[in-house]
């Protein structure tokens, strides 16, 4: 038994997402062998740990096939790649990979709901996320999570970050009395996000959220001029007016030179808590139709489901509130479908630049 034999039975192990072998990825980060027990460490685009067990299956199933291979155990690492080069005039955020902009064309669509449940569910899963709540007017953020705080600063006079349910959260909300209206014009709204983004102490982050105001106007604009996103989110409602805004939002974040990640159908259809009946009452597949239009990915459909909204008025989101159920799971798989998308994007720009990837170590 020789580790280039492991290494050419792993030649048939491929990460679905990118399209690729493990070796030719060089996820294959190191090789052990005593006797018949082979040891195999492999690295992994995301955290997911479904895509994590399947990997494992599939390594395992790949070396206890060569003769002589009594044991196979096998472990994971995670490095989350950065989609963003950075560009000029705008530096990489300190401290965090991946920049995501989760936004609507129209109010009323539950995008905070989306990002608040979106970052509780990457977390979940084991990635290191931060929430940036970009809301000026109306930041919501600290409600949803059933947050009261006051920002302070580090030794190196950043913010420090609030904490709750593992994730890092920034908002007006924590620097306004409750009821005070924020009555700014562009420019002030301009320097609150640069402020927000650059003079946060952010920790390690894979995935900042930045839950974006509704519309195409200030906000936006000073996103892309500050930081390089690694790309947006645009959240809809099936019925036509809301779609046709969603549109307008995909294109804004285009000619921003932001990569779009794709279309989420919020609200896509009623279930009865009482008999789990489904009803569509604002239409069907209106959100899909749509990013196959514009040529986007479409990250899947969310339901109207009364306790999302229950939890998002009490400041315990879904994902923490119901963990097995329907609501929980749909945006469990949107965290899934938004970090392969991250990682598929990251792929292309490493193959596209032709990036120098180190090779492994065997033993």
């Amino acid at each position: 038994m020789t580790s280039e034999l492991v290494l050419d039975a792993l030649k048939g192990v491929t990460d679905p997402d990118l399209g690729a072998d493990l070796v030719s990825l060089k996820f294959v980060k190191d090789i052990t062998i005593d006797g018949g027990r082979v040891a195999v460490a492999i690295e992994m685009a995301t955290p997911s740990p479904a895509k994590r067990d399947a990997m494992i299956a599939g390594v395992r199933e790949a070396v206890a096939a060569l003769p002589g291979v009594t044991d196979v155990s096998v472990t994971t690492s995670v490095v989350v790649k950065s989609v963003s080069a950075p560009e000029h005039g705008k530096p990489p955020l300190p401290g965090v990979k991946n920049v995501i902009a989760v936004g609507a064309g129209k109010g009323g669509v539950g995008k905070t709901t989306v990002s608040v449940n979106l970052a509780v569910a990457l977390a979940k899963s084991g990635a290191r996320v931060g929430i940036l709540d970009g809301d000026i007017y109306g930041p919501n953020v600290p409600i949803m999570l059933g947050l009261q705080a006051q920002l302070d600063s580090d030794e190196n006079k950043k913010i420090r970050p609030a904490e709750k349910y593992g994730i890092q959260i920034v908002s007006m909300g924590f620097l306004t009395q409750e009821e005070a209206p924020v009555i700014w014009r562009g420019p002030m709204l301009h320097s609150a996000i640069q402020q927000f983004c650059r003079d946060v102490a952010w920790k390690d982050l894979d995935y900042l959220v930045v839950d974006m105001p509704p519309g195409t106007g200030d906000v936006a604009l000073s996103l892309s001029q500050t930081v390089p996103a690694a790309g947006a989110i645009v959240v809809t409602t099936p019925q036509q007016v809301s779609l046709a805004d969603s549109r307008r939002a995909v294109r804004m974040y285009q000619k921003l030179k932001i990569p779009t990640l794709g279309l989420v159908e919020n609200m896509s259809f009623y279930e009865c808590t009482n008999c789990n009946h489904t009803a569509d009452i604002f239409g069907h597949g209106g959100g899909e139709q749509a990013a196959y239009q514009m040529e986007i990915p479409f990250l899947g459909r969310l339901p109207l489901y009364q306790p999302i909204r229950v939890g998002s008025d009490r400041g315990i989101p879904l994902v923490i509130a119901e963990p097995d159920s329907a609501g929980t799971k749909a945006f469990t798989d949107l965290a899934e479908a938004v970090m392969t998308q991250l990682a598929i994007n990251a792929h292309k720009a490493v193959l596209a630049n032709k990036g120098k990837i180190p090779l492994i170590q065997v033993k």
